[in-house]
């Protein structure tokens, strides 16, 4: 690890979003639900690492250059002479929808070999990167060995355009979520995910997930803990796009129970109400300035 071991450890995409750009050509934006996050937790001050193989090509540099800016720590990650993935945003509306050119790329092709040896007390894990193989068996195998050593954080960002056997998806979702310390979903999400949602969260606290929140766009966040269910509303702002929406305020989030000292597997175990609506609060102020700019453009810490 570098010269400030990491604290929390993202697992994850990184990738570029293809957005038209002032003169209607594609300009590229460093994205990936995983990257996004560690850049967010960078930004607010959280000594992050970041795993995913980078390519050696320009978007490759792009993303490693980005997250070194924002103070993360990127020596775990392979560096690949594989192509970037690249996901195509079309806009409607401010909504995003996306198609994917992921075939043979950096990230796609990690294998178990490439798994980082040590790893710190917290891990992030989630997003397309679970969903594609052979990548996906490799994150799933890096959760499933760490799992019960570490405070680890899943949010699976379903984009229902990229999977392409629900089923195996659906499947490994179901092994990984529940052996995780704190699952973040979105409705729509959870809506994929489960017939019944109700059932779905209270089926993750019964397994001993510590801290499922669910995500709803403008109505804000609900967190439900063994015994409690808690609200905290979305901040009213003018929203310029919801791109890195949930990825800043899972930063927020982790960055508030990290500032608790509760970001840990023994830590969460004793997690309060007080201290998941203080990091509600935290993550929802974060996500509140990212949708009020462009683009997955995550807070830095004197902004918040």
């Amino acid at each position: 690890m570098a010269h400030h071991d990491p604290q929390i450890l993202c697992c994850g995409e990184a990738l570029v979003d293809l957005l038209p750009g002032p003169d209607g050509r594609p300009q590229a934006h460093p994205g990936g639900g995983v990257f996004n996050t560690a850049l967010a937790l960078g930004r607010l001050g959280i000594r992050t690492g970041f795993f995913w193989p980078l390519s050696r090509d320009a978007h490759g540099q792009l993303l490693g250059t980005c997250l070194t800016a924002a103070g993360v720590d990127i020596s775990a990650c392979p560096r690949v002479d594989r192509p970037t993935t690249r996901a195509i945003l079309h806009l409607t509306d401010g909504q995003a929808r996306y198609s994917f050119e992921d075939e043979g790329s950096a990230g796609r092709m990690l294998g178990i070999a490439d798994l980082p040896a040590s790893v710190p007390g917290a891990l992030v894990f989630g997003g397309i990167s679970l969903v594609a193989e052979p990548c996906g068996s490799a994150m799933e195998a890096l959760f499933t060995r760490h799992a019960a050593s570490c405070a680890t954080m899943i949010d699976p960002n379903i984009r229902p355009a990229f999977v392409t056997d629900a089923t195996a998806c659906r499947a490994r979702l179901g092994r990984m979520l529940p052996a995780a310390g704190i699952v973040k979903l979105s409705v729509e999400d959870l809506a994929w995910l489960a017939p019944d949602p109700a059932a779905h969260v209270q089926g993750l606290l019964a397994a001993g997930v510590r801290l499922v929140c669910v995500t709803d766009g403008a109505r804000g966040v609900t967190a439900h803990l063994p015994g409690h269910r808690l609200h905290e509303p979305a901040r009213p702002v003018q929203v310029a796009d919801t791109v890195g929406a949930g990825d800043s305020f899972n930063a927020g989030l982790l960055a508030a129970l990290h500032g608790a000292g509760v970001l840990s597997r023994a830590g969460l175990a004793r997690l309060t109400p007080g201290q998941v609506q203080a990091a509600l609060r935290h993550g929802v102020a974060a996500a509140a300035i990212t949708v009020s700019r462009p683009g997955a453009d995550p807070p830095w810490a004197h902004e918040m």
